[in-house]
């Protein structure tokens, strides 16, 4: 067995934000946070003394979760944080809610639970999907063996008793943002559904839950894969949301769908590694069948996703990054223009966003505990809704989230699957016979 992990005791083993993390705690504001959730449901109710004391385990695994957001100068960076926590709580109506950064001893994650169901929160300067679900494993893992489970380490579970490998903690973009050009970015301004906002601290999550089987078959039927098929049904339900709105004229539609560049560039890290595509329709040339949309995201994914695209994309993100002059500018002028451009431009150029984390994977000493994982892309920068999908074994989940009252786009996404054969099974946190 290896050495236990250090616990990074010294406030000078601090980290530079990612790549991609930069941007995160430039859109804070009081109503607003970069906020993800995963959550695992078991089969048993979950003993909170039990589930704290994994957590305390599992963290010191874990130094780049167990840290604080301090702000210098020209940068933002991650310190070691040893204060008491964070500290597991029973879990609240409305998930992802903001984290300001000097609340909750520093941390800028979450630990709840609810009868069956364990859920993590984290701030995305920390991480993405990815490296979060190894955090819910491994704690999830280290709860079932306190209650005198046998798990093993493998696939999101990791070695508690292992320090951490370096290559963990690296800027992935940066090893791989090489290419010989950096390809300009369309920035057409989108379809954006209108809604009534909700009140503060209010979101709204409506769950699908459906077999993988049935998904997988109706799928194939329009030869598209699962990820491209949810991907059409998106597309079409906004299409016919805007065809149903009051408008001038009408605009291009598009998805904001991260990808996980670790499938392209092998790296180990447990923080950001994703990019954006963005599939999309253009109403304005026309009326689209559904069979048509699925033809143009299947195109679209056979172009789009593949090395060569990923990584001109992180060259073009990693540009900026490198330049010397912007590096030295002082960080309160890089939040103003950040927050502009993402405001004006970046957040204008989708319609909606979609991640599919896929069928996950557990060590099959582990999957007799387990009934089904959720994800929750959290709470929206403007008034949109995002959609964020996962399957265990034949269990699949659609987790929709936004913060507008109406749930028009959402109605007619399970109507489509429900219209294609799909049995849906419906959970939410709010009322839906009064939307």
């Amino acid at each position: 067995m290896k050495n236990k992990p250090n616990m990074n005791t010294d406030k000078n083993n601090w980290f530079k934000l990612d790549l991609s993390a930069i941007v995160y705690p430039t859109l804070q504001r009081k109503d607003f946070s970069s906020v993800y959730r995963l959550s695992v449901v078991l089969k048993e109710d979950i003993q909170p003394d039990v589930l704290q004391k994994a957590v305390d385990i599992a963290l010191k695994r874990f130094p780049t979760y167990k840290v604080a957001i301090r702000k210098g100068l020209f940068w933002r960076y991650l310190e070691p944080n040893n204060r008491p926590g964070p500290f597991v709580r029973p879990d609240i109506r409305n998930s992802c809610m903001p984290m300001p950064f000097k609340a909750n001893n520093r941390y800028v994650i979450r630990f709840y639970y609810y009868e069956n169901r364990i859920s993590f929160e984290s701030h995305h300067s920390l991480g993405d999907g990815t490296g979060g679900m190894c955090v819910l494993q491994t704690v999830t893992a280290v709860y079932l063996r306190l209650l005198g489970a046998k798990i093993t380490n493998e696939y999101f579970v990791l070695n508690v008793d292992e320090a951490p490998d370096p290559q963990e903690f690296e800027d992935a973009y940066m090893r791989y943002a090489n290419a010989k050009v950096c390809p300009p970015r369309p920035g057409e301004k989108t379809y954006r559904v209108r809604g009534t906002k909700e009140p503060f601290y209010t979101l709204n999550v409506i769950d699908g839950i459906m077999s993988v089987h049935e998904v997988a078959k109706v799928a194939s039927q329009y030869d598209a894969t699962i990820t491209e098929y949810f991907n059409a049904v998106l597309l079409y339900a906004l299409m016919q949301k805007q065809e149903a709105d009051w408008h001038i004229k009408l605009k291009p539609i598009k998805i904001a769908m991260p990808v996980n560049l670790r499938r392209f560039f092998p790296s180990k890290t447990l923080r950001n590694f994703i990019t954006m595509i963005y599939p999309a329709i253009d109403p304005r040339l026309g009326e689209y069948t559904f069979e048509e949309i699925v033809k143009q995201v299947h195109l679209y994914m056979q172009y789009y996703i593949n090395e060569k695209f990923l990584r001109g994309d992180i060259t073009t993100n990693a540009a900026t990054q490198r330049n010397p002059l912007i590096r030295v500018v002082p960080l309160f002028i890089k939040d103003y223009v950040v927050r502009q451009f993402y405001t004006k431009v970046q957040d204008c150029n989708s319609s909606a966003g979609l991640t599919n984390m896929g069928a996950l994977k557990v060590p099959d000493d582990m999957k007799p505990y387990i009934e089904r994982f959720d994800i929750y892309m959290g709470q929206p920068f403007s008034s949109r809704t995002n959609c964020a999908i996962a399957s265990f074994e034949d269990i699949l989940t659609i987790n929709f989230a936004s913060s507008i009252i109406e749930a028009d786009v959402e109605r007619l996404f399970f109507r489509k699957l429900v219209q294609d054969g799909i049995h849906v099974k419906i959970e939410s946190n709010r009322d839906m016979e009064e939307q």
